[in-house]
């Protein structure tokens, strides 16, 4: 079985939500005859998932809106979450009917996916018990959040996806409590690879090694979505 891959590059959040959707109808209907991923980059948006506690955003919508980031409920579990440039997202439209079906398990092969990506740009990472998401401790026994996680799934298909901090600078996470963990750590590839004393990758390097690794977990091989697929999707 194969994983398409579609790089939209920096996209606007509703831009890249909607294709989303179309991609997972299409999913469930047969259209799209193999799972896809979606690699995107947003301008700065906080989406709040169906678990956002009371006080987890930090910021009126009215003061988010004149620093220029976008505020949208979402359909996907977890809290808060935040997208900005230089964050690589991804978003795997996978048909757990092929797989397993079971929303817990499809958690942990992402979190595997990116362990796995990670590995091979130099950057050992590990889960938290209890906590959805990737994290790494540095050689000074710093542990920070480098990914976070939130899906959804209809007829066993998902859709959302993790963020991954590879070059952002942060800024917008000071509008939230991140994921809704009191005290979390926020970092980056390029920061904790830094700290490590690793060559820190450039973007493609850690585009293409966070596709592989969700391929691997997945027992899935990496191939271009063919042109008509694509504009199918593109609407």
């Amino acid at each position: 079985m194969h994983l398409y891959v579609l790089d939209l590059g920096l996209t606007p959040y509703d831009d890249a939500w909607a294709l989303q959707k179309r991609a997972a109808a299409a999913r469930i209907s047969g259209a799209l005859d193999q799972d896809l991923l979606i690699l995107v980059q947003h301008p700065p948006v906080v989406t709040l998932g169906r678990s956002t506690k009371p006080g987890h955003l930090l910021a009126t919508p009215e003061y988010l809106a004149a620093c220029g980031v976008q505020l949208r409920d979402v359909e996907r579990g977890g809290d808060v979450t935040i997208h900005e440039p230089g964050q690589l997202v991804a978003y795997p439209i996978i048909d757990l009917k092929r797989h397993t079906q079971d929303l817990h398990w499809y958690l942990r092969q992402v979190e595997e996916g990116i362990i796995r990506g990670l590995a091979t740009v130099g950057l050992s990472c590990a889960r938290v018990a209890g906590l959805t998401g990737v994290w790494h401790t540095d050689p000074l026994g710093r542990r920070v959040k480098l990914a976070s996680i939130g899906v959804h799934a209809r007829d066993w298909v998902t859709w959302h996806g993790v963020a991954l901090n590879v070059e952002n600078d942060l800024a917008t996470f000071a509008y939230t409590v991140p994921c809704g963990i009191d005290g979390v750590e926020m970092s980056t590839v390029a920061r904790e690879c830094t700290r490590a004393g690793v060559a820190v990758p450039d973007w493609h390097t850690v585009q293409q090694a966070v596709a592989a690794g969700l391929a691997n977990a997945f027992s899935l091989r990496l191939t271009a979505l063919p042109e008509p697929l694509a504009a199918l999707l593109r609407g």
